[in-house]
Order: structure tokens, then C-alpha cells, then sequence
């Protein structure tokens, strides 16, 4: 049994919360991840700047970032597989759907899908990993049906 929770942690009135909400056990489901807990919290610029600033040491704010709790030795073992958390921020997205004219619907799938992997692990700082992650959100997307044309 998995516990996936989407938190909305902004003033805004986001209707996309409900596609996440199917998206999240869709990638568990692709994945074949079974007993894991997740959550994906939707924030705004300030919340992730300071999140950002505090965890990251940057001073800016981001659009997506994971915390892959999995890293933490200090997390004790447990029946559940605790995978950790996901930060977006709405206001990113919101910049970045209309920067890449797709809907926000299609740029929280792809922040999610992305903080996802990055909470199973995948990475994109090197070249030869980013040739690995960066196609496989764009296949899980585009087999989920959230496409960039959105």
C-alpha cells in the first residue's frame, strides 16, 4: 500500500492538483514501487527560495527540488519505504509553461515526474546521467499522455 499525498501550500486555487494526484501512483505503478511514501507540496518563489537558501545554499529561488530521504542513514528502517519529498514551486511553473507555451497542467507533471527520479536516485549532473534522465521523463510524459504540445 502506498501513501502518495499532494499538499497545496500557496494561496492559489490550483486545479492541476488533481492530475498530479493521478500522476503520483501512475509513477509509482511504472516504477513497480510498492509500500513507499511520498509527497509532493506545492509551494510559491518565497517558500522555495528559502528552502533553497537554507538546504541548497542558493540564494534563489528554483522551480523543483527533492529531498530523497533514502540518503538519510538516520531514517530507521521501516515497513514503509519512506522515498522523501518534492517542492515545487507554482510560480516557476507558471513562468516556465508560458515560456515553453505548454499548459501548467503539462509543467507540474514534468517538475513532478523530474523530482520523482530524482528521488529514485536519477540524476543529471553529468552528461552521460542527464542522457539517461532527461529521455525517460519525456517517455514516462508522453506514455502517461501529458504531452508538451499540452
Amino acid at each position: 500500500m502506498n501513501e502518495l499525498e499532494v499538499f497545496n501550500e500557496t494561496n492559489d486555487e490550483i486545479c492541476e492538483i488533481n492530475e498530479l494526484k493521478k500522476l503520483l501512483p501512475y509513477l509509482a505503478n511504472y516504477f513497480k514501487l510498492d509500500n513507499i511514501y511520498t509527497s509532493v507540496i506545492i509551494v510559491d518563489n518565497n517558500k522555495i527560495h528559502q528552502i533553497n537558501k537554507e538546504y541548497r545554499n542558493m540564494d534563489k529561488e528554483t522551480d523543483v527540488i527533492s529531498f530523497a530521504l533514502e540518503d538519510d542513514k538516520t531514517i530507521n528502517d521501516s515497513p514503509i519505504r519512506v522515498l522523501g519529498d518534492i517542492y515545487i514551486s507554482i510560480d516557476k511553473a507558471k513562468e516556465q509553461a508560458k515560456e515553453y507555451n505548454h499548459s501548467l497542467k503539462r509543467e507540474l507533471c514534468f517538475l513532478m515526474t523530474h523530482g520523482f527520479l530524482h528521488l529514485l536516485g536519477y540524476d543529471h549532473m553529468k552528461k552521460e546521467d542527464e542522457e539517461i534522465m532527461f529521455p525517460l521523463q519525456e517517455k514516462i510524459l508522453d506514455e502517461y499522455g501529458v504531452s508538451r504540445n499540452e
